[in-house]
């Protein structure tokens, strides 16, 4: 129902809007902020207001004067009736108004549903109008935004979330609440015409004033994480900042509020699990990155089960100005996951030095091809007979002593390697992923410079395409030989790969394993049917001659987790699963 307004109904519903949730965190010298919000029945006081959430000022279209809008939260089965009052005033942008419910049904209602020019004439200035409707078989994570012109991006859209008491999954989480609500949104600092439209001269520039709602479609100046982000080239305005305690479980509700690029969502460090889409229960799976799209709405389960910390959390856009979808420098596309009792600061991701030599270790795999398949600085990798680890529990500390020669590199510990990678070579874009370890990409192939302010972590990177330098940072603080390969696997069997032989030493030491571990090399035997009749031919028994130090010395024995020494050439033979006939030869092994 519409009304004109005679005098100011501001404040209207004012108890139901919760302010600002302040959370100081003993040991902690910072304030945390989560989502303002309302119940389903109250007054949205639509506004102009200039606000700065990237460091940027511009004129803005406000709920409340909010930015980001306030959560409306609701249970399932409430009756809405929210009165949207339009005070805009700018006359640089458009000044009708109408809320859609983004999600809601509206069975019955579609007079309710908001969509100017379909279901509804705009809201006129100084005007109002009642959306009244039921929500009886739906919740889930919901959005309401203008659907007047562009105006929601301009600011008007907020989360909107429906609780279910009966929620198949509340077993999974422990927090649900207006802090674990995430929107990921595009901001524009632009556009103004300099010239009319249709002019072939016609060019674009920045303004605070007027907002894109009037203009062509603008690219995005930056991305906001519950409303805060910065700039490329832009001053470090203050993100986002979302706390967890370690040991809970929380129900993290992500909305794209976008209005034109995707997001590929992520946070450094933690596992999600998917649990609903879009207001529909999902099958729970579990993924490292959501790409998400405007509009669209997921639920994932995060464990907070990592060091108390301070981690990146993630949108990377599929565009914007200045390579703003390139990368993270200097907190781009970013906010912070900071644990309970973690010192107040940005994430830290990158080991070693913010600066071009800053690393302790420095490698370059150049990478090459001919007919025998593919080389890593001269060296085409071919597994050993004997494992690496295996080498190195027999004494084997030194690169020239380990197997394959040439293609082991022995690393000391509690130190960064830096290892760059250029791009090129046939076959690509080569995707290399390091066992044992995440790494920091300092300089993806996209990147023209490198990132030291809070590079993205991983554990495969693309390499890119010739003219590219990939360059990633890890710290030797986990023992072991660990392959770093093309992922492709045909290219890994045609040899591009090497082995980081980490902390060689402590490896040897530390290192434990089961029985059944050794006697993986020294022979194997095929099943048999219960009737002993052999499935083949006469059993073939591999014995493997295992050298230290690459010498004519036979190794006799090493120590197994369990104290005792075990002499390879004296074990029984081992039953296996599969005839010698179907037995992948000892070099074929893969991740």
């Amino acid at each position: 129902m519409e009304s004109r307004i005679f005098k100011s109904s501001r404040g209207h519903g004012s108890k139901a809007l919760l302010s600002t949730l302040l959370v100081l965190s003993p040991g902690l010298n910072t304030l945390v902020a989560s989502y303002p919000s309302l119940g389903p029945k109250d007054t949205l006081d639509i506004v102009n207001k200039a606000i700065a959430p990237d460091g940027f000022e511009r004129s803005a279209v406000l709920v409340k004067g909010l930015h980001p809008a306030p959560l409306i939260k609701a249970m399932k089965g409430d009756s809405f009736c929210m009165n949207v009052v339009n005070y805009l005033t700018d006359d640089t942008m458009q000044r009708g108004t109408s809320i859609h419910w983004h999600g809601i049904f509206q069975r019955g209602t579609a007079w309710a549903d908001g969509a100017a020019g379909v279901t509804q004439c705009p809201i006129a200035q100084n005007r109002s109008f009642l959306y009244q409707f039921d929500v009886l078989d739906q919740a889930g994570t919901f959005w309401y935004h203008s659907h007047y012109g562009t105006q929601y991006c301009d600011g008007l859209r907020g989360p909107l979330v429906i609780y279910d008491p009966k929620d198949p999954y509340l077993g999974m989480y422990d927090v649900d609440d207006e802090s674990t609500v995430i929107t990921l949104g595009d901001w524009c600092e632009l556009l103004a015409l300099t010239l009319p439209f249709g002019d072939a001269n016609t060019i674009f520039s920045r303004y605070h004033f007027p907002s894109p709602s009037l203009g062509r479609i603008p690219v995005s100046d930056a991305t906001l994480i519950n409303g805060k982000g910065r700039y490329v080239h832009g001053p470090l305005a203050d993100l986002s900042v979302i706390q967890v305690e370690y040991g809970r479980r929380y129900r993290f509700r992500l909305i794209s509020v976008s209005c034109d690029p995707n997001f590929v969502f992520s946070i450094d460090g933690h596992m999600m699990t998917i649990i609903e889409a879009d207001g529909e229960y999902t099958r729970p799976v579990t993924v490292e990155s959501i790409q998400i799209f405007a509009g669209q709405r997921y639920s994932f389960v995060l464990q907070a089960d990592q060091k108390v910390d301070n981690y990146w959390i993630r949108a990377l856009p599929n565009s914007g100005q200045n390579g703003l979808s390139t990368g993270f420098v200097n907190g781009t596309n970013s906010a912070i996951l900071r644990y309970f009792r973690a010192p107040v600061g940005d994430p830290v991701s990158l080991p070693g030095h913010p600066y071009p030599g800053g690393a302790d270790i420095h490698i370059n795999l150049n990478l090459t091809a001919n007919n025998d398949g593919f080389l890593v600085n001269g060296r085409n990798f071919s597994a050993p007979p004997v494992p690496v680890l295996l080498q190195l529990l027999s004494g084997a500390h030194a690169a020239q002593d380990l197997l394959p020669k040439g293609d082991v590199y022995t690393l000391p510990p509690n130190k960064v390697v830096e290892v760059t990678i250029p791009g090129g070579v046939v076959g690509g874009p080569h995707p290399f992923h390091l066992h044992g370890h995440s790494f920091s990409v300092i300089k993806s192939a996209e990147d023209q410079l490198p990132n030291y302010v809070n590079p993205v972590r991983r554990d495969v990177v693309s390499i890119g395409d010739e003219g590219s330098n990939v360059t990633i940072r890890f710290e030797t603080d986990n023992p072991g030989p660990w392959i770093f390969h093309c992922h492709i696997d045909f290219h890994l069997n045609a040899g591009l790969a090497v082995v980081f032989a980490e902390e060689t030493a402590e490896a040897q030491r530390g290192i434990g394993h089961p029985l059944a571990w050794d006697q993986l090399c020294p022979y194997t035997k095929p099943c048999r049917f219960n009737d002993n009749r052999p499935l083949g031919p006469k059993p073939l028994v591999i014995h493997v001659v295992v050298f230290t130090h690459l010498s004519s010395q036979l190794l006799h024995s090493h120590t197994s987790s369990d104290g005792e020494k075990h002499t390879l050439s004296h074990y029984e033979p081992v039953h296996t699963s599969m005839p010698a006939s179907d037995q992948r030869p000892m070099d074929d092994y893969s991740s």
